[in-house]
């Protein structure tokens, strides 16, 4: 068999591809780890001092605790209305109007500034709820879009026949879901749940609506720090949550496998 030949125009169209995303992380690690008092690259120096400084400022502390309750329980609050959002659009497609399937789209359509304030204007001010709890239905809204799009992707390829054959023999309609369905399109659930985890853990814009005294996220605290100080903490920070976002993906690879998410 012969080998096939990689086009060297091709190669090097990849290798700036990969450049292009390779750098801005090669630039944060080495501004978190240069021992200076200010951002600067290529570092000056190596120490993880600045790591460090991370765990003895307090607000960093009670920001990250804040940031993954919000979007632990607002994940998993997006899930319990996405998961049955979807199941009804892709199940009874034919007597729902096309344009309910929209309707889970808006808060991606809207930009989030806008949606944002909205949010802040009905919920916080109108509503009178608590910061934690509009933060909370803030995020769960933002995200509840990735939530019916990516589960509705793994129903479209499902057989609701297998579902009626179910309940054909007795099981009843929400075992049948728990037992037959669910399971089929756990791989949806499960990619689901890490996009929106890193999209509401990383959100800036409609969170710095919804933040108020005593309580803010992580990466509103970035910016308030930013204000007052220059120092590589803030690059540290960065590099801090995207060994998150790598650790919630090789928690994934380790037990599921990355190929799982594409069944």
């Amino acid at each position: 068999m012969m080998e096939r030949r990689i086009h060297p125009i091709l190669a090097a169209f990849a290798a700036c591809v990969f450049f292009f995303l390779l750098a801005p992380l090669v630039i944060i690690i080495g501004a978190a780890v240069s021992d200076t008092t200010y951002l600067t690259f290529p570092p000056q120096g190596l120490t993880l001092r600045w790591f460090v400084n991370i765990f003895q400022i307090e607000a960093f502390r009670t920001t990250a605790i804040t940031s993954l309750q919000v979007a632990f329980l607002g994940t998993a609050l997006s899930l319990l209305i996405g998961v049955p959002a979807a199941y009804a659009i892709n199940r009874y497609r034919v007597e729902l109007p096309r344009w309910l399937s929209t309707i889970f789209v808006l808060p991606i359509l809207v930009p989030e500034i806008v949606f944002g304030f909205s949010l802040m204007k009905s919920v916080t001010i109108g509503l009178g709820l608590p910061i934690f709890i509009s933060l909370l239905v803030g995020h769960a809204l933002l995200i509840l879009p990735y939530s019916v799009r990516v589960v509705g992707a793994s129903l479209a390829a499902f057989d609701f026949s297998v579902e009626e054959a179910a309940i054909s023999l007795g099981c009843p309609p929400l075992k049948t879901f728990l037992t037959v369905v669910l399971p089929n399109i756990r791989a949806g659930v499960i990619a689901a749940f890490i996009l929106a985890f890193i999209t509401s853990i990383n959100d800036v814009s409609v969170s710095v609506f919804l933040t108020g005294p005593g309580i803010s996220t992580l990466p509103i605290q970035i910016l308030a720090h930013m204000e007052q100080f220059f120092d590589p903490t803030i690059a540290s920070v960065s590099v801090l949550l995207m060994f998150v976002t790598v650790g919630v993906m090789a928690v994934v690879e380790a037990t599921l496998g990355l190929t799982f998410l594409t069944k």
